[in-house]
């Protein structure tokens, strides 16, 4: 497990790497490149969609030549004074407190931050003033789809995170209502679903004001956004932050973090010689569990993984090892991440490949839809999560919204058929 970079280099490279790398982010470093990644596919299929006549440009009315205002030298330092104080204060940070607490928290470098602040000012200053004129002029200008990827990425970064930490704090309102404040502003605890939700509504709001034909938009998204998930399990799977399955009976975790073959009574054992821990997540009598041992032809941590050096140190403290990052679960657990990781580029695969036979709008979105509803409620069989309690049934949220999102997509998929938008309309 590599819960960053300092776990990385140590481990590849058998060297003691510099303090400042621990503060580089395993999932945080995946869902950067999750971010770059499929906004360039989404770039891709926005031209293709410009080229073959579907997407057209917008006319907006701009001001050039002006010089930069306060309002925006203020905003400029403020942006720059935050981003100082913080992250400069993470490499400064002599009592290695963790990244994400640090963010969260009112530490930070006061230095840094003035100095960024004076930068970014200075920065949004010259350029203003290089397109400077002596009389001010409007030009209008033709702005496509595609150019408007940057502004969509920050919408889908804002509201997804925002939607994934509320239904986070949805799911577990019992966490919830015991510290509101520290569960709304702690870095860990998401929900994927949330942050979709939202920051659907909320692209589908900048595509309405920017007239952008909504259905094109979300076909060319689809494939974009099955990689985005894809490569963010990388970040679940490689951290261990307590995105896993249920726990596989078949093993049982050695005291140096290794997953071997459980015999007699060792399952029992090790669940009783760590009842404090099972207490915590599930309460003894109702701990998920499956026997699954994995086939000749495949790795045992296919099947079983203790998630060694986790990012949330969860489990027990293994020998011979000090410091952070030093626990591995008891009883291991099937990998989750990883099946959504390789369901998910299977998925992203299929998708490029037919992205051009699903000519009617919307279609692509909606095939979209039942592929990620139908991967993630199958997942849920052998995953932690909290259950509801409805009517004698006791889903997940998660396999709530999946059955939804399986029914609305097959629903979406034959209304855009009888609901095919003319040229003229689509031009509009």
């Amino acid at each position: 497990m590599y819960p960053n970079l300092y776990f990385f280099l140590k481990d590849t490279f058998g060297i003691e790497p510099w303090a400042w790398t621990k503060f580089v982010n395993a999932f945080g470093f995946f869902v950067a490149i999750a971010f770059i990644l499929s906004a360039l596919v989404l770039v891709r299929e926005l031209k293709r969609k410009e080229r073959d006549g579907l997407l057209f440009p917008v006319e907006e009315a701009i001001t050039v030549g002006k010089p930069a205002t306060f309002s925006e030298l203020l905003l400029n330092a403020l942006l720059g004074f935050v981003v100082g104080y913080k992250a400069i204060g993470i490499f400064l940070n002599s009592d290695q407190v963790s990244p994400q607490d640090y963010i969260f928290s009112g530490r930070g470098s006061l230095a840094g931050g003035l100095i960024l602040a004076l930068v970014f000012a200075w920065l949004r200053y010259r350029e203003k003033n290089k397109e400077k004129l002596a009389k001010p002029e409007k030009r209008k200008i033709r702005v496509w789809p595609h150019e408007r990827v940057g502004d969509i990425t920050i919408y889908a970064a804002v509201f997804g995170f925002l939607g994934a930490k509320i239904f986070d704090n949805l799911e577990n309102w019992d966490r919830f209502i015991q510290n509101p404040i520290e569960n709304l502003f702690s870095p860990s605890g998401l929900t994927f679903y949330g942050g979709l939700i939202c920051a659907t509504i909320a692209i589908l709001w900048y595509a309405r004001k920017k007239r952008i034909h909504i259905r094109h938009l979300i076909d060319a998204a689809a494939p974009a956004l099955m990689l985005a998930y894809a490569i963010g399990r990388i970040g679940c799977q490689v951290s261990g932050d307590g995105d896993w399955g249920i726990l596989n009976s078949a093993y049982v975790t050695t005291a140096n973090g290794k997953v071997v073959e459980a015999t007699g009574g060792e399952v029992a054992k090790a669940l009783e010689n760590n009842k404090t821990f099972y207490l915590s997540e599930f309460g003894m009598d109702s701990i998920p569990r499956m026997q699954v041992k994995a086939p000749a032809f495949l790795p045992a941590w296919t099947v079983a993984y203790a998630y060694p050096h986790n990012v949330n140190e969860q489990g027990f403290k293994m020998e011979n090892c000090e410091g952070d990052h030093c626990n591995a679960l008891p009883v291991p657990v099937f990998p989750t991440p990883l099946y959504e990781l390789l369901t998910c580029l299977i998925f992203f695969v299929v998708l490029m490949a037919i992205r051009k036979k699903l000519t009617i709008p919307g279609q692509m979105f909606a095939v979209y839809l039942v592929m990620n509803g139908l991967e993630r409620f199958f997942v849920e069989k052998i995953r932690v999560n909290t259950k509801y309690d409805i009517f004698g049934f006791h889903p997940t949220q998660a396999e709530i919204i999946s059955t939804l999102l399986v029914i609305g997509g097959v629903a979406f998929f034959f209304w855009a058929r009888n609901h095919q938008a003319t040229p003229s309309q689509v031009k509009k």
